[in-house]
């Protein structure tokens, strides 16, 4: 029989796999290697796993040799960014020069933009993308001609072309596009198929189903968290309430299209809910009783408590490159390569 390693039963039993070959299977195992002094040793272990997955990706690329678009989705606060950097410096390294394109910068005009029920803007329907400009720009570069690449200005809800952000591209230079509709084939539909990768990314961790109170996108909804507090200036409260409309977006434009990835990283790292507890603890507690996030906060609070952080010295080996500190801060990777 063939397995799907798309499937989410495949990628749960790989990385329970993973985690027995650690050691560990459960969060009270978990907890054991952080009581034995052992917290260290296992992000440098599960860090060199992510760099490898990164590799072999990049390599697969690089094997099939006629890939020019990179093409990388996954659901919110998966790790898109980070992986979508990782992999373009093992292309890097293997003799490709990762060139990106904001897919943000081709929003149809505001005017031109569809409308949700209650009147708002709906930014994440795929009508909300200028799919014709985005094409031909993307024909006109894999033809070997220059493009200016625009901007979109958010403010007055229009592209701009300043001249700045013009783009061509060299025999071994393989573009990276990341977005919500990245994984589907309408979005870059004058592109041959051949000459695309398809890349999904998600956090599906296993230890989650050791306890019927976790939810599979706990993780992700953390890491929002984490990161929407620090770097937007958005409550914990307001995360929480926002979450199932995310999750609504999630269902209605992400997850139908995962079967047309060419490979899926997982990006859950077996450290990162005792990470997690040191950042997203007070941001709980935060919550009163009369707020409509209180219960969820104290069903997250009570999952946390059976979780040993992770200690300071352990935090600060997290390296710089790595997907968590994109949710925690302190990260230094860059779009701009040698």
């Amino acid at each position: 029989m063939t397995v799907d390693k798309n499937d989410f039963k495949y990628i749960l039993m790989k990385d329970a796999e993973w985690c027995n070959h650690l050691g560990f299977s459960d969060f009270e195992g978990l907890n054991s290697i952080i009581d034995r002094g052992k917290a260290i040793q296992l992000v440098n272990l599960c860090e060199a796993r992510h760099e490898n997955r990164c590799n072999t990706i990049s390599y697969y690329i690089k094997d099939r040799g006629n890939v020019k678009v990179i093409l990388l989705a996954g659901p919110s606060s998966s790790g898109k960014t980070s992986t979508s950097l990782r992999i373009a410096l093992q292309c890097k390294v293997h003799g490709l020069n990762p060139r990106t394109i904001e897919l943000d910068n081709y929003f149809v005009d505001r005017e031109q933009t569809p409308k949700l029920p209650d009147g708002g803007y709906d930014y994440e329907c795929l009508e909300a993308m200028d799919l014709k400009l985005l094409n031909h720009d993307l024909c006109a570069l894999l033809s070997g001609e220059e493009v200016d690449i625009p901007t979109f200005d958010f403010k007055n809800g229009a592209k701009v072309w300043d001249g700045k952000h013009k783009m061509h591209l060299e025999p071994n230079d393989i573009l990276i596009l990341e977005g919500i509709h990245a994984l589907d084939p309408e979005m870059t539909r004058d592109i041959p198929e051949e000459a695309k990768f398809y890349i999904y990314v998600s956090d599906i961790s296993s230890i989650s189903n050791y306890d019927p109170n976790i939810h599979t996108t706990d993780n992700r909804l953390l890491r929002r968290m984490v990161r929407d507090n620090r770097v937007r200036g958005i409550s914990p409260e307001e995360t929480i309430l926002r979450w199932p409309s995310v999750r609504q977006g999630e269902e209605k434009w992400i997850f139908p299209f995962q079967k047309n990835a060419n490979m899926v990283f997982n990006s859950t790292m077996q450290y990162e809910l005792p990470l997690l507890k040191h950042f997203v603890t007070p941001l709980l507690r935060g919550i009163g009783e009369d707020s409509p996030a209180y219960a969820e906060a104290q069903r997250l609070l009570s999952v946390l408590k059976n979780i040993e952080p992770l200690p300071l010295e352990a935090i600060q080996a997290i390296p710089c490159t790595s997907i968590m500190r994109e949710f925690i801060g302190g990260q230094i990777l860059s779009r701009e390569l040698l």
